[in-house]
């Protein structure tokens, strides 16, 4: 399993294929698990590399907060470590804002971007968005990521036909 040891933090990571580097990132509560279909079709012309962000997936979960910058510079250690740089980024929901951050932050590093479902900040519009942000919060705090699985899974697979990608989605987030 590789891992690189950083101060505070393991970070799992996972690299296949040869050619220009591909980083991706996962979204909050996600992992490398989640680029498991792109990962053969992209290492076919890419070197991979995916990785799970501190406190996500097989990377250790030091005590938080944690934060974009936090995030994105765990990541521009890690493609230091292996010696690739510039990479063409692709970020999903949170992955999206860290791939904006090392953008911003580490312009040299980034040969191009692809953001998916994000934006550069998370913007609360309205008392609504206020509320499900606190739902959230409340719910991995009292009951941790596996329910919030559970009421993300019910929320995005309302369908019966849909069990598969609750239940893969629940284990993701467990």
């Amino acid at each position: 399993m590789p891992v690189l040891q950083l101060d505070d933090v393991k970070l799992y990571y996972e690299v296949v294929g040869e050619g220009d580097p591909l980083l991706l990132i996962h979204g909050l509560g996600s992992s490398v698990r989640d680029w498991q279909e792109q990962t053969g079709f992209f290492a076919q012309q890419y070197r991979v590399i995916a990785v799970d962000v501190r406190g996500h997936g097989r990377s250790t979960k030091p005590p938080g907060p944690y934060s974009i910058p936090q995030f994105t510079a765990d990541i521009v250690k890690l493609l230091q470590f292996l010696h690739v740089e510039p990479v063409h980024v692709i970020g999903l929901s949170m992955g999206g804002m860290i791939a904006f951050q090392m953008g911003v932050s580490w312009p040299q590093m980034v040969r191009s971007l692809v953001i998916v479902n994000s934006g550069p900040e998370l913007v609360v519009r309205s008392p609504a968005d206020q509320l499900m942000v606190w739902q959230r919060l409340l719910i991995v705090r009292l009951l941790g990521m596996r329910k919030m699985g559970e009421v993300l899974s019910k929320r995005l697979f309302p369908k019966p036909e849909q069990e598969i990608q609750r239940r893969l989605l629940i284990e993701r987030w467990a």
